[in-house]
């Protein structure tokens, strides 16, 4: 199977490069910066790369499991996409977090992670009078068990 082609610019020099691990398909993220935080505060913690995804691949951004537990932080728009257009030198990738708790992010930590997808294929809506299978009950229909 040919590898996808990612071109990255790093923003500051001195970061551990990206690599990926070979279990998994998740690729770690590190903070390009120190950033200390107050409780209730929203930061934009820079990534400190730009990259160029190949054509009709996007990549998705999401906290590491153990992002909470280690800076008592969680990501802001709860999911991150960045298509293959965000490339210039100037789109530095970055993680939207708010913070629970007063944390300090020291750079090179990792707070989250990354996969590169392919986009949805276009699509078409055609509106209906009633859907065509049998209703499940709504929203939260199954309870608890």
């Amino acid at each position: 199977m040919d590898k996808l082609k990612i071109l990255i610019r790093y923003h500051a020099p001195d970061m551990p490069k990206i690599e990926k691990i070979k279990v998994g398909d998740w690729i770690d993220l590190r903070a390009a910066e120190d950033a200390e935080m107050r409780q209730g505060e929203f930061r934009i913690i820079s990534l400190g790369v730009s990259m160029k995804l190949p054509e009709g691949y996007e990549a998705h951004i999401v906290p590491r499991s153990s992002t909470f537990k280690n800076f008592r932080v969680m990501q802001a728009n709860s999911y991150g996409v960045i298509d293959n257009a965000y490339s210039g030198d100037e789109d530095i990738w970055g993680f939207p977090c708010y913070a629970f708790e007063d944390t300090v992010i020291h750079k090179g930590d990792r707070i989250c992670q990354f996969r590169i997808v392919k986009r949805m294929e276009p699509v078409e809506f055609e509106t209906v009078e009633h859907m065509p299978d049998t209703s499940r009950g709504g929203f939260g229909s199954t309870g608890i068990q």
